[in-house]
C-alpha cells in the first residue's frame, strides 16, 4: 500500500561543528538512499518541515517524483530561511525559495506560530508533520511512514530528531532510519 511519509533528521553540519552528524560530503549518498525508500515504499506524499539537510533533500526528491508535499514551518519563511536554510555550508536557499513558492501556491504551507524560536518550536512542528500525516494518511486510506534522517545518536537530553522518531512510533507510524554517515 502507498504511504503518507513524514520526514525529519539532521540539519548539514556547520563549518565548525565539533561533531560531524551531517557532513555536505554525504548529501549525495543521503539523496540517493532518500529516493530509493520514497520509491520502495510507494510514498504518495511527504510532510515535513524545510530546514537545509533532511527536510529539503526529501522534499526536493518527492517534487522531482511528483509527489504531493506539505511543509510546517515553526516561524515565518524569511525567518526559516535565515535561521535553518542559509547558516550552513551549501547551497540551499534557491532550492528553498522554490519550494516554499511551489508548497505554497498548492496550499500545502503551514506555518504554525510565527515569532516563536527554540527547541520547543521545532517540537511543536514535528508534532504538527505528525498529525498532518495522520489526517493526510486517514483521509487517504494510505498506510504511515516516518523517516528518520541522522547519524543514529541523540545530542543528548531533548534531541529533536530523536523525539520525532519517539513520537512516531508513540502514534503507530513504521519508522525507518537512513544514516547520514
Amino acid at each position: 500500500m502507498a504511504s503518507v511519509v513524514a520526514v525529519a533528521g539532521r540539519r548539514i553540519d556547520a563549518a565548525d561543528a565539533e561533531a560531524s552528524r551531517f557532513p555536505l560530503a554525504a548529501v549525495a549518498r543521503v539523496r540517493d538512499r532518500i529516493r530509493e525508500l520514497l520509491i520502495a515504499r510507494r510514498a504518495a506524499m511527504v510532510v515535513s518541515s524545510a530546514a537545509c539537510g533532511t527536510d529539503l533533500l526529501a522534499l526536493e526528491i518527492a517534487g522531482d517524483l511528483g509527489l504531493r508535499r506539505s511543509i510546517v514551518l515553526p516561524a515565518e519563511p524569511a525567518a526559516f530561511r535565515a535561521s535553518s536554510v542559509v547558516d550552513r555550508p551549501g547551497d540551499w536557499g534557491a532550492s528553498y525559495d522554490g519550494i516554499i513558492a511551489e508548497v505554497a501556491a498548492a496550499g500545502d504551507l503551514l506555518v504554525r506560530e510565527p515569532g516563536c524560536a527554540g527547541d520547543a518550536a521545532y517540537a511543536a512542528t514535528n508534532r504538527a508533520i505528525l498529525e498532518l500525516a495522520t489526517g493526510f494518511a486517514a483521509a487517504a486510506g494510505l498506510d504511515r511512514l516516518a523517516v528518520i534522517v541522522w547519524n543514529g545518536e541523540p545530542r543528548g537530553p531533548g534531541d529533536i530528531t530523536l523525539n520525532f522518531a519517539d513520537a512516531a512510533r508513540g502514534r503507530g507510524f513504521a519508522v525507518v532510519e537512513i544514516s547520514t554517515l
